[in-house]
């Protein structure tokens, strides 16, 4: 079968923790074929399918050289996206316009036949921050915004809280606030651009010291490990990107209710991955463009997480 994966140039790729790198050579093991495009690649002209112009790349196995490609720029083929057995969606955060571009060229190729993961649809439809507000029974005091003087209420309300943007990713643009209120002002006035902006805030979590767990969901199942990405030096933020430590762990009793729960409504939408981060007994985000954390569970505890996506992307095509 031949799989394209939309994502990143592979060029910035480090393999040593990549996600999408681990799913490619998981599926080129398998005797799957393999292309790449990015998003910028993608082209509806009317009277034709939606085209990608592709590189139709094999894995090396040599961690210096680790692809070899057909085809450079800007000599890439055009290849109809019906024609492929799978589009993988892997596209990085943050989800822009152009991301919501993206989404909707796929959705019409899945009219023409393609075959898309994450579904488009659905990636539009779970804003990664939003979407816990449909889970209340598994969130802290959470308030979306752009109204200074709630935020405000809500923190006289619980003191400590955390404020983020609804579009970052990686730990960037949060904030926390204590009691003392000191900076909240000002911090409202960056998040909400002056009222133009909406943001969230939800209550401090204490239990962020022992890490922010990404519990992975792949077709509607638990993967039965999860990172906790554990803050360093000072740091409120747990994130990878941020310098977070990723300690790798079994799921705990609340973290599989919280996964068994809320997968596979999400399967059902299309969501055949889902990345859900949970503090404590509380989900706090979950995201659906392109989670990660595969090679960091697969390093630590030898459970093959990349085989199990796999698995569960050959038995969605196989029973459709």
């Amino acid at each position: 079968m031949k799989l394209l994966f939309v994502a990143d140039p592979l060029e910035s790729f480090k393999i040593v923790k990549d996600s999408t790198f681990v799913m490619m050579r998981e599926a080129q093991k398998r005797g799957h074929t393999l292309a790449v495009c990015e998003p910028k690649d993608l082209m509806w002209q009317q009277g034709a399918p939606v085209t990608a112009f592709v590189r139709d790349v094999e894995l090396t196995g040599d961690p210096t050289h680790w692809f070899r490609a057909e085809q450079e720029a800007p000599h890439e083929r055009p290849a109809a996206l019906k024609d492929f057995g799978a589009v993988l969606m892997r596209k990085d955060p943050p989800f822009d316009t152009e991301f919501f571009y993206a989404t909707h060229l796929l959705e019409q190729a899945e009219r023409e036949g393609a075959r898309v993961f994450n579904k488009p649809r659905a990636l539009r439809d779970h804003s990664e921050k939003l979407a816990v507000m449909e889970f209340q029974q598994f969130i802290a005091p959470t308030l979306v915004t752009r109204d200074g003087a709630d935020v405000r209420r809500f923190h006289a309300e619980h003191q400590d809280i955390i404020l983020k943007p609804l579009d970052g990713m990686g730990g960037m643009g949060i904030f926390r606030v204590k009691a003392d209120g000191l900076n909240l002002g000002s911090v409202i006035e960056t998040l909400n651009n002056h009222g133009a902006t909406t943001f969230m805030a939800q209550r401090f979590l204490p239990e962020i010291t022992a890490g922010d767990k990404r519990v992975l969901v792949i077709g509607g199942k638990p993967v039965p490990y999860c990172l906790a990405r554990i803050p360093q030096n000072g740091e409120v933020r747990g994130n990878l990107a941020a310098g977070g430590l990723g300690v790798a762990q079994p799921l705990s009793s609340r973290d599989r209710e919280i996964a068994e729960a809320i997968g596979p409504v999400l399967a059902a939408r299309g969501l055949l991955l889902v990345g859900l981060d949970v503090i404590g007994h509380h989900v706090t985000e979950i995201n659906v463009t392109s989670p990660t954390c595969f090679q960091e569970i697969t390093d630590q505890m030898g459970f093959d997480v990349a085989a199990m996506y796999i698995d569960a992307l050959e038995a969605s095509l196989a029973s459709s």
